[in-house]
């Protein structure tokens, strides 16, 4: 259990905890922005693909 705590209290204090964190933070933005416009575009094309099967009707 010692050794746990030692691991615990080591990552705490060394500067690879905020890194990851921001690596995290990055991670959520890029996946945000790409989910946006991956909806963005399907819209789009689902627009366009409604459009030529209104016109074929």
């Amino acid at each position: 259990m010692k050794s746990l705590a030692k691991k615990v209290q080591r990552f705490l204090v060394s500067e690879d905890g905020p890194t990851a964190v921001e690596y995290a933070v990055m991670l959520a933005l890029i996946v945000i922005v790409c989910l946006t416009a991956i909806t963005a575009i399907g819209d789009n094309a689902n627009s366009t693909f409604q459009s030529v099967a209104d016109q074929l009707a």
